[in-house]
């Protein structure tokens, strides 16, 4: 018995590296024909010895440079670098601009504002959405935080996602938030005390990046994270049951994200938005950092039935979040109840497939968009997220 164990562990193991060599000689067959032509030359040249250990070192430093195709997904769906829905589509007012970070990248950054008489007052969340898609796709979520929040929102679509230019790395990820925070600090009509970082999946990660540096938090007023993990390499760990996939050292992933060794620098109030029916990042990650944060004030919510993706569906999801926005910035208690007893859900019945929030897994291991009920009333003529007016 605990022979046919140990075989079946043997062929899952082999069944994951043969699907992620089969990925990565598809992705990057010319870096690897290259890397062949190379050990064959140095083997005809210097020996075997040689040729092998430059063959290895060459193998890591291929995959430690292809890791970031497993993890971000800007192409999924196929047409979500040249197709972003616009915020028109839902009738929300909005600018759309390129900016430039310090590295030289342009990234599209999406401004939806209240109207006059609340837009200099209304709290500004900055929205850093998953790894897959782009920003159109997370519109429906964007258009009721904007209806039962009264915030402005601006959105972010981070390099190699979407309409911005350049290729997604973790570092690069961190300036786009640099950028998009110091345009919202530029702007003359935001309240520069009332910036709050909204964080989902790998967003969170970004967000608390952020808020845990010296030389942005001062300009931060809290942060709402959502479904996040604590770093990459737990994430790996997690998903993969796989003893291969444990043995490799932290080293070896080349995006870490490693938000656990950062939430304990992240002093602003903190919001922990977690759904329990999470089916790709364990619930037990948020419960981890939230444990670990030292913030001045922190909230944790859970909700029974949040997946990965939709927790915002969940009911009391609104009510949470103006709940602790109004604990920060002392609104009227009689405004606030009356703002949550108006929460409601969009009422327009559809079935839409859109790019997920989710941390993605490639295709070849097992990963897919999902098909779900989406309501809103705001629609106008669309049968297709990905086929509407695009910004």
């Amino acid at each position: 018995m605990r022979f046919i164990r140990l075989r079946k562990c043997h062929f899952e193991a082999v069944k994951v590296i043969t699907r992620v060599l089969l990925f990565l000689l598809k992705k990057c067959w010319l870096q690897f024909a290259a890397l062949i032509v190379c050990i064959v030359l140095l083997y005809g040249f210097y020996g075997g010895l040689i040729a092998l250990s430059s063959g290895f070192f060459g193998a890591c430093l291929v995959l430690y440079k292809l890791i970031d195709w497993f993890l971000y997904h800007p192409e999924d769906p196929p047409d979500s670098r040249t197709n972003v829905c616009s915020p028109a589509v839902l009738k929300l007012p909005f600018h759309s601009t390129h900016v430039r970070t310090v590295d030289g990248v342009d990234i599209n950054l999406v401004f939806i504002a209240q109207p006059n008489e609340r837009l200099s007052e209304a709290v500004t969340l900055i929205y850093f959405h998953g790894n897959a898609g782009n920003i159109g796709h997370r519109l429906l979520n964007v258009s009721e935080l904007y209806h039962n929040c009264k915030c402005n929102i601006l959105l972010v679509e981070y390099r190699g996602y979407g309409q911005s230019k350049g290729s997604p790395s973790e570092s690069g990820l961190y300036l786009d938030g640099e950028a998009a925070l110091n345009y919202a600090l530029n702007h003359p009509d935001i309240n520069k005390s009332k910036i709050v970082l909204f964080g989902r999946s790998l967003g969170g990660a970004v967000a608390l990046e952020m808020a845990s540096s010296p030389k942005l938090n001062a300009h931060i007023s809290a942060v709402i994270i959502e479904n996040t993990f604590t770093s990459i390499p737990d994430v790996a760990k997690t998903l993969f049951d796989c003893q291969l996939l444990r043995m490799i050292p932290r080293c070896f992933y080349k995006s870490k994200f490693d938000s656990l060794s950062k939430i304990s620098r992240v002093s602003v109030p903190t919001l922990f938005l977690s759904g329990m029916a999470d089916e790709l990042i364990p619930p037990s990650m948020m419960q981890t950092l939230y444990q670990s944060s030292r913030s001045i004030m922190k909230q944790f919510s859970s909700f029974d039935n949040g997946t990965h993706n939709f927790t915002w569906r969940c009911k009391d999801y609104y009510t949470v979040i103006n709940s602790f926005l109004a604990k920060i910035f002392n609104a009227d208690k009689c405004v606030v109840e009356n703002e949550m007893r108006k929460v409601v859900l969009s009422p327009y019945s559809s079935t839409f497939s859109i790019a997920s929030d989710q941390l993605k897994i490639p295709s070849v291991l097992n990963s897919s968009a999902t098909n779900f009920q989406l309501r809103s009333e705001n629609f106008e003529t669309a049968t297709n997220l990905n086929s509407i007016e695009v910004v």
